[in-house]
């Protein structure tokens, strides 16, 4: 029986890399039907809305959502899309991986680490955003649970123990942040207590930067609050080669997105030059999800023999082709 994936193509080169995504799946026997839907700009220009209300229906509709990168429109008084998305459907955990590929520009080899995101709390629950009348004074408040910190410490540590993996590291600023950073440590030495099989580690933000850049062999699974997991994620993509190498996944209870973790590059859109792996490496994420083990290793064998081989790879890999080639490429060895 087909399982049905919602799909937002996205704007820029969302559509681009989206339809290269798709084709990929196709050919490696995946048996998809999708249901796609508009969102951002896109859906902007013909529904007069950021996030229509058929979107958010099919993403409830179905365990899965694939999505392209979407533009929320700076300095115009719009709620930023993906986070009203993991507000919508309590997407409490983002997962973002970063492995090294043979034949990338990245500076280091060997890396394999999961940052895994607190995604609705903290500094970017929205509480508290206020400009004084004058714009002389702006504050915001960071709101951090118990129940939230113990269920993102948590799902750490079994995705730890499923994955065989050896080391989690929980990122803080208690020194500081004694009430919001501390309380989410208390329960991350809590919930360590419960997985002895796992070591635990714990790290102050500013130390796991430095170390990130030094020795980044060190760090397995980084488990942190949502701030502090968007910046270091972001740095621990710059190990593998960028942004372009890095997918995301935002997981609930029922529901869950994937997508690529760059943005919708307008500059380059609709001329076949992006890069698809990012994205591509989200759909690999998706399938482990579903549980379709052997599609998702089939797919990433092909990636990592591509980019290793430099066939047909695009710009930003160091080759001379476009979108359509490198996903061929791709293709040909599924």
């Amino acid at each position: 029986m087909s399982t049905t994936i919602t799909v937002i193509p996205g704007d820029g080169i969302g559509p681009d890399i989206v339809d290269a995504t798709l084709k990929v799946l196709d050919h490696a026997g995946c048996d998809f039907t999708y249901e796609f839907a508009d969102a951002g700009l896109a859906a902007l220009e013909t529904t007069g809305e950021l996030l229509p209300q058929t979107t958010l229906d099919a993403i409830a509709r179905n365990r899965a959502t694939l999505k392209g990168p979407l533009t929320t429109p700076v300095g115009e008084g719009f709620t930023s899309i993906n986070v009203s998305l993991r507000k919508q459907f309590n997407l409490y955990a983002n997962v973002r991986p970063v492995l090294s590929f043979k034949g990338t520009k990245a500076r280091y080899e060997d890396i394999d680490i999961i940052t895994i995101r607190e995604n609705t709390e903290g500094m970017y629950s929205g509480l508290g955003q206020r400009v004084s009348e004058d714009g002389s004074e702006a504050e915001a408040l960071s709101r951090i649970t118990r129940v939230g910190s113990e269920r993102i410490v948590r799902f750490a540590f079994e995705l730890a123990r499923r994955e065989g993996r050896k080391k989690v590291t929980a990122v803080h600023k208690a020194n500081i942040l004694k009430s919001t950073s501390g309380l989410f440590l208390k329960t991350a030495r809590a919930v360590a207590a419960d997985y002895p099989d796992i070591q635990f580690d714990e790290m102050i933000v500013d130390a796991v930067c430095m170390k990130l850049v030094m020795s980044p062999e060190q760090f397995d699974v980084i488990v942190t609050t949502n701030l502090f997991g968007d910046i270091l994620s972001d740095l621990c993509a710059g190990l593998v080669g960028g942004l372009g190498m890095a997918p995301g996944a935002n997981i609930g209870e029922s529901s869950a997105i994937f997508e690529a973790v760059h943005g919708s590059a307008p500059d380059i859109a609709g001329q076949n030059l992006a890069n698809p792996t990012a994205l591509l490496l989200g759909a690999i994420q998706m399938l482990e999800y579903l549980e379709m083990p052997e599609q998702a290793k089939r797919i990433r064998a092909a990636i990592v023999d591509v980019i290793a081989s430099g066939d047909r790879t695009t710009r930003d890999l160091g080759g001379q082709h476009g979108t359509t080639d490198f996903t061929q490429a791709i293709i040909d060895r599924l």
